[in-house]
């Protein structure tokens, strides 16, 4: 009897000693056997995809044969939870050894999204519900809604994400972008901050953030910035009210036609800075980084005021009779109001 049991045992081990080397033998050829691919394809991984699931698309598409082999290759090397969603280029004589190499590093195919600087967040929204490849979900929400959803329930969105060129893979959602455009602002605002000039009249990086949403409004020449900063500056310093045409613009809303007129300087919004002093209760756009390095390190001037040429220049003047005869100069040429 006791031989009998240890001849079962014996046969039992080389029986589970073949399947073991069998299906090494398996695992061997289909890890470094090459995929049935005959030309490049794209692939696409779908956020939050399984192993198990990413196997059996691999299947269906008749890229591997086995979708277990493939599972069991991933546990094996410890990568099964590391795949990352987006899209991937493969070619003929990948192996299913390359496949969770190329779907664990990343190398996905990436597209791009510019966030332009002094775009209102408005102006944002509205280009990214146009993008062909962002995952749109928060078309209808409120400015509200979507700052709960991207985990800032209690910011104003006006100013906070940063103008830049983005780039991300296929199945990247709208939430999940502004949630990285906000990150990134905060992370300059905050370094910017730290390095400020000492002596402004600034509370705070928010405060700061205002004040470069404006001076980004004010001059698309990069050079004006600091220039208009020194004089905003100058202007807080004396108490003396901003009066600047962009913020009574934003205070109007879609109510602006595209002309300001003389009633609109008069119009009473939170936003109207000839009306009120000091800086407006938000930022007014999205301000790039050369704008806010012009309100936390602006040029010494003694200008307080400034008027536009015509030309997207400025000309700065010291006192209230060389800006006048400066408004007079420009203005009798059909230019813009001056500030």
């Amino acid at each position: 009897m006791i031989k009998l049991i240890k001849r079962l045992i014996a046969w039992s081990l080389l029986g589970l000693l073949l399947v073991v080397g069998i299906l090494t033998y398996q695992l061997l050829s289909f890890q470094h056997g090459v995929v049935d691919l005959q030309e490049p394809r794209v692939f696409l991984i779908k956020s939050g995809s399984s192993i198990k699931g990413i196997a059996q698309d691999l299947t269906r598409q008749k890229i591997i044969n086995d979708p277990w082999l493939f599972i069991l290759l991933a546990k094996l090397k410890g990568v099964e939870t590391s795949v990352r969603a987006g899209e991937y280029s493969l070619e003929a004589g990948h192996t299913p050894d390359d496949l969770l190499e190329i779907f664990t590093s990343g190398s996905s195919i990436q597209y791009s999204f510019t966030v332009i600087e002094g775009w209102s967040f408005r102006q944002m929204i509205a280009a990214l519900a146009q993008d062909p490849i962002i995952e749109h979900t928060i078309a209808g929400k409120s400015n509200e809604e979507i700052m709960h959803l991207i985990g800032y329930p209690e910011q104003h969105p006006e100013g906070m994400f940063f103008p830049d060129t983005y780039r991300f893979p296929k199945g990247t959602s709208d939430v999940d972008f502004l949630r990285r455009a906000y990150q990134v602002m905060q992370q300059h605002l905050e370094r910017e901050w730290g390095q400020r000039d000492s002596d402004l009249p600034l509370k705070s990086s928010y405060e700061a953030l205002i004040l470069a949403s404006i001076i980004e409004k004010e001059t698309g020449v990069g050079f004006e910035r600091p220039l208009i900063g020194g004089v905003f500056i100058q202007r807080l310093k004396r108490n003396m009210r901003l009066q600047t045409d962009p913020t009574v613009i934003y205070g109007l809303g879609e109510n602006f036609d595209g002309d300001i007129r003389f009633r609109d300087l008069k119009k009473d919004t939170p936003y109207n800075t000839y009306l009120h002093a000091g800086l407006t209760p938000t930022p007014i756009a999205l301000p790039g980084l050369d704008a806010i390095r012009a309100a936390l390190h602006p040029a010494d001037t003694k200008a307080l005021y400034f008027v536009s040429k015509g030309d997207g220049t400025h000309y700065f003047s010291e006192t209230l009779e060389e800006h006048n005869e400066a408004v007079n100069r420009y203005q009798l040429q059909g230019r813009k109001k001056s500030n």
